[in-house]
């Protein structure tokens, strides 16, 4: 019901486009991302869903794949070659698909998302992309009580006036719940749970930092000792020929890579070559942990907000309550 006419909402096609278009405008305004419909798309199956959240479905497991194995190649195709030996059954065609021992249907890679279609996977390789992370979602439940008396659209419509302190009153009883939860009973409780929440969430933040760094080094340490190891032979076979000039100038690409690889390994003081299969495995567990902290730190980042969301309404609250007592005290006067 619409509080200023009093008429009737009526949903059908031409009023939810309008709704569509005045939310998108509403967030372009706004600094916030549009949904944009993908066309004849599907979203996910709710088993699907429950596959990748438990970290067993076909998709999280190539998605995994992928990631591990990309630091490690040089090209696109290397990467598939990589994924056979891995056990993956490649289907080349204009959609790259693998298919994994077990799996029933092929994958399509580009339907793993914006960060696996074969130009976003040959970018990241060449290093001119990086993974995209996923955001948190949006704070849900208590929202900021709104200042109807400061507000200009109250002035302006008795009906979101009214709205308006519905509004208040919700948020207002969701506030105290949520005290009464907490077992919050002091301000100064409030104060220094928010406090703590924030130390913890920047905290989380570090870890994150650090974790993403590690990854980092250690994809150029894959890089390069693979590098290394792929193209030691040609190198040692260089050294050895009679003519080197002549040599040189037919593998000049695989032994510019080698000398490069070393020169990189011996900066980062590496006297022994690391075995790739370790440091595989090594990538791949801090890869897991890097997604747990990234979890970690949206839960803690609600958090935050959430508690500052409630702080701002007892704030609001108590400030109403002063202002009341004041005039009361004005009107005994």
């Amino acid at each position: 019901m619409n509080f200023v006419d009093h008429h009737k909402y009526n949903s059908n096609k031409r009023s939810y486009y309008g709704i569509r278009n005045m939310s998108d405008k509403l967030c372009r305004e706004n600094g916030l991302s549009v949904v944009v419909p993908g066309k004849g798309s599907k979203g996910k199956s709710y088993a699907e869903y429950q596959a990748e959240k438990t970290g067993t479905s076909w998709k999280g497991k190539l998605k995994t794949a992928v990631d591990a194995l990309i630091p490690q190649v040089s090209s696109f195709e290397e990467l598939l070659q990589r994924l056979q030996v891995a056990g993956y059954e490649i289907k080349p065609g204009k959609y790259v698909s693998c298919r994994a021992p077990g799996q029933e249907r092929f994958t399509r890679l580009k339907t793993l998302g914006a960060d696996y279609t074969e130009e976003a996977i040959r970018e990241r390789i060449a290093g001119r992309r990086t993974k995209a992370a996923k955001a948190p979602r949006e704070q849900r439940g208590v929202s900021l009580l709104i200042d109807i008396e400061n507000s200009i659209k109250a002035a302006q419509s008795k009906g979101y006036e009214q709205w308006a302190k519905i509004h208040n009153l919700k948020q207002a009883a969701k506030t105290m719940n949520f005290l009464t939860e907490h077992k919050i009973e002091q301000y100064a409780d409030l104060v220094s749970r928010t406090l703590e929440m924030a130390a913890e969430s920047e905290q989380a933040a570090d870890a994150l930092k650090n974790a993403e760094k590690r990854l980092a080094d250690m994809a150029v340490l894959i890089k390069n000792v693979s590098t290394y190891q792929k193209t030691k032979p040609v190198y040692d076979a260089y050294r050895k020929a009679r003519n080197r000039e002549k040599y040189r100038a037919g593998q000049e690409q695989a032994i510019i890579l080698h000398e490069a690889a070393a020169r990189s390994l011996k900066a980062a003081g590496i006297a022994k070559l690391p075995n790739l299969a370790a440091l595989q495995s090594e990538y791949e567990a801090l890869q897991a942990q890097k997604e747990a902290l990234y979890a970690d730190y949206g839960k803690l980042k609600k958090k935050v907000r959430e508690y500052d969301i409630i702080k701002q309404n007892i704030d609001s609250i108590l400030q109403a309550d002063r202002q009341q007592e004041r005039e009361k005290g004005t009107e005994r006067g």
